[in-house]
């Protein structure tokens, strides 16, 4: 009589590996995509949620406040890296600063001052490195505060 082949049974163990495994994979990709998360964000956005509250109404004012002045500024980067700005309607005299900082990947922050070009345009004193900066632009003239935040490339 012919002998027949011998198959292999699929047991508990079998069904246990494949569970393990399965598992073990969606593990490991969820702990990689929260640790490019997490190294992703750089700080606190708000040092303390309920103060920040508190404030957000004294932030909208500030808003409120610059709109009605009815200043503007628009910022671009030269050659040499320097931002270049061009204001409407901001009095001679003023004062122009900046704060940047990286919207993602390396920590990165900056500080820019502004020297008058004449016929309202600025040229910041030092140069940016490339790359994508949030800036908050701040212009001080006449008592009174003007401020943006955008985004330079």
């Amino acid at each position: 009589m012919p002998q027949s082949p011998q198959t292999s049974r699929f047991t508990g163990k079998h069904m246990l590996a494949i569970f393990v495994a399965g598992f073990g994979i969606v593990a490991a990709v969820n702990f990689y995509m929260a640790s490019l998360a997490v190294g992703g964000f750089h700080g606190i956005v708000v040092e303390n949620s309920y103060v920040a509250s508190q404030k957000f109404n004294t932030w909208l004012e500030d808003a409120e406040k610059s709109r009605a002045l009815g200043w503007q500024a628009y910022a671009e980067r030269d050659e040499a890296g320097h931002v270049v700005l061009a204001t409407t309607e901001v009095p001679r005299g003023a004062t122009v600063s900046a704060e940047l900082r990286r919207p993602i990947g390396a920590r990165d922050y900056a500080s820019l001052a502004f020297a008058p070009l004449g016929e309202g345009a600025y040229r910041s004193l030092a140069p940016v490195a490339e790359g994508r900066w949030i800036m908050r632009l701040t212009i001080e003239a006449d008592g009174e505060t003007w401020t943006k935040q955008s985004e330079l490339r």
